[in-house]
């Protein structure tokens, strides 16, 4: 078959376009390490507004819930200018007074329980100090609180400051540059997000002119069907996990009651705020509930750990995925799959992202594969039209 000019044009551009793509490939796995410290300070330049774009997404639940409640009767144009902004600051003073409640309610009596376990450790050293050999021998551990040599043990401690201060300081001060340099990151972050949040039904008209002028018509329409899909997927995760944190913090506090455990309450509450938290929110809860309750009570200490060990298992595996399930349109066992697979690739972001993206994919091949049958069915029908003719 013989090509026009116009095709043998696009095909030499095709031909050219596969033959830079590959060469480019070929020249990063070659320079691997010039690459990946090129995308580790793209990324690490770009991490604010990447932060700023994430604070976006999450207040933009609130802002929508409060816009659409806001001034439905009303047309006067002062308040419909307002109705944005005071959508937005109502937003971010209830999230900041949710997190400044549980705060002030558990910070202060965390402090008293550790003053109190302080308080009994010193008082033990004291009794320990003050008794006889045969008084110490009679404790649980007395032979071999008797048998350690604690001067030696004060000369190592010691010893190792000496040799190991340097590194230490040095340790701190670059703990101290990154936390900066994360609270700088979320400033500037938060107001890009703003910007983003107070603007963005301009910003959106500005992207679609210019997909719609760089982009081939089929590319940009699934393109911005792509953007469409993962917008509320995400913005469904995010009111299902908050709808998750609130569940398991009611179950907490009910349980506790149920228990008779102390300080329901205040644990249930913290629990609910930390399960926001992926993986290690858990573990936060429990370890700052369990000292709480160690100064009232050891035995209900134990018994706490172990039921939200518990109650987080059935959360996990039952609660979690029927509320998430519902809210991003996927199945209960690809959740499951979801967050395994994203906590082993990307760790406890991983597991945060997994599940809307998951759910993004999902969406968009059920819907391409609902398209293909489609296809594939009128294509089967005109062939059985044109075989009886």
């Amino acid at each position: 078959m013989e090509l026009s000019k116009e095709n043998r044009k696009k095909l030499a551009l095709w031909i050219i376009g596969i033959i830079a793509v590959c060469s480019l490939i070929f020249l990063g796995v070659q320079n691997i390490g010039a690459v990946a410290g090129a995308v580790k300070w793209g990324l690490k330049l770009l991490a604010p507004f990447v932060t700023g774009c994430g604070i976006a997404l999450v207040l933009d639940v609130p802002l929508q819930f409060f816009e659409r409640h806001l001034f439905t009767k009303t047309k006067k144009p002062f308040l419909l200018r307002i109705k944005r902004p005071l959508s937005f600051g109502i937003s971010i003073f209830l999230i900041l007074g949710i997190l400044f409640g549980v705060i002030m309610l558990v910070i202060p009596e965390l402090v008293e329980a550790i003053k109190v376990i302080v308080g009994i450790v010193t008082d033990f050293v004291n009794r320990l100090l003050a008794m006889s050999e045969e008084e110490i021998l009679e404790l649980p551990l007395g032979e071999y609180l008797l048998n350690t040599d604690w001067k030696n043990l004060l000369v190592s401690a010691q010893n190792f400051l000496k040799t190991q201060g340097g590194t230490l300081v040095n340790t701190a001060f670059t703990t101290i540059g990154s936390v900066v340099t994360a609270v700088v990151n979320f400033g500037i972050g938060f107001v890009f997000a703003v910007y983003i949040l107070l603007s963005k039904d301009k910003l959106s008209h500005q992207i679609i002119r210019l997909v719609n002028a760089w982009l081939p018509e089929k590319a940009g329409k699934a393109l911005r069907h792509t953007a469409v899909v993962a917008r509320d997927n995400f913005r469904n995760f995010i009111a299902g996990q908050t709808l998750e944190a609130l569940i398991l913090g009611g179950l907490c506090m009910i349980g506790m009651l149920v228990l008779r455990i102390p300080y329901a309450p205040m644990v249930g509450a913290l629990v609910g705020v930390t399960a926001l938290i992926p993986v290690i929110g858990g573990f936060i809860g429990a370890g700052v509930g369990a000292v709480m309750i160690l100064t009232q009570d050891p035995w209900k200490a134990l018994v706490f750990v172990i039921f939200l060990i518990v109650l987080q298992q059935l959360e996990g595996n039952l609660v979690y995925p029927k509320v998430m399930g519902k809210r991003v349109n996927l199945p209960a066992m690809w959740i499951l799959a979801a967050v395994t697979l994203g906590g082993s690739v990307g760790g406890p972001l991983g597991m945060l992202l997994s599940v809307p993206i998951a759910s993004t994919l999902y969406v968009l091949l059920r819907e391409a594969t609902q398209n293909r049958e489609k296809k594939l069915a009128q294509k089967a029908a005109a062939t059985e039209t044109v075989t009886e003719e």
